[in-house]
């Protein structure tokens, strides 16, 4: 396998006034193309902010950030919006759909944004993942009118849609029954077995465990990894790491 993701030194400070607060403090790692990693941490630990930096939404103090062939840190806003776009797609813990829109119009937004797409590649592409995930019934129903676990399967489509090299999923069991979670989980590892890169932030021991590779951050910084599969040792690491 290929090396995808690549961080080197990566630190982030933030300043609000006289208040100074590093969020990462020189994490280096490698993500392997074709992995499932997840990063836990106690919340503050920088797991949402290395999260954030690697999907473009935000930029290092110092350090660097390689996905793909894409150097993050060099990059001006125009071209990390491009990248987000055309090389990554967002799963969130509040799934952060467009109200007035129908299921359907949702995953093809990005789409529609990113350009590229004729209509009706974009409609074929939404359909086939609409149908893929279960949901193919509820194509013309708004979110409102869904369960949790339905509407995060539309944002999974919705991330799917350009078919990114990368998946980043923040908390995506954090809104979820555990069986809905499950299912979200599931979906994802499906993903993963045919090839998709996915990087997801979580809290959760079981949901950790659907992952190849965990990596545990503590105050800004890596502190250990080891093999997914394991809840009960991965709730342990979590426990010795307090």
């Amino acid at each position: 396998m290929t090396t995808l993701i690549r961080v080197s030194d990566l630190k982030k400070t933030y300043q609000t006034g006289s208040v100074r607060f590093e969020a990462l403090r020189g994490i280096s790692l490698d993500v392997q193309s074709g992995d499932f990693s997840a990063i836990m941490g106690q919340s503050g630990s920088g797991k949402s902010t290395l999260m954030h930096i690697v999907g473009g939404l935000d930029k290092p103090t110092s350090g660097s950030v390689r996905v793909g062939e894409h150097t993050l840190e060099t990059m001006s806003e125009t071209q990390l919006a491009i990248f987000r776009r055309s090389q990554v797609g967002f799963v969130f813990q509040f799934f952060n759909l467009v109200e007035n829109l129908s299921v359907q119009a949702n995953v093809e937004l990005p789409a529609l944004l990113a350009g590229g797409w004729n209509r009706r590649e974009i409609r074929k592409r939404s359909a086939e993942l609409l149908e893929r995930l279960g949901i193919a019934s509820q194509a013309g129903k708004h979110p409102w009118e869904l369960s949790g676990g339905q509407q995060q399967r539309v944002a999974i489509a919705r991330a799917f849609i350009n078919q990114p090299m990368l998946l980043l999923a923040d908390e995506p069991t954090g809104n979820l029954d555990s069986a809905s979670g499950d299912e979200v989980l599931k979906i994802l590892k499906e993903f993963n077995q045919q090839g998709q890169t996915i990087l997801m932030v979580t809290h959760s021991a079981q949901a950790a465990a659907w992952a190849k590779t965990v990596l545990f951050i503590q105050d800004g910084l890596l502190v250990d990894r080891m093999d997914g599969g394991d809840e009960k040792s991965i709730a342990q690491r979590l426990v010795d790491l307090r």
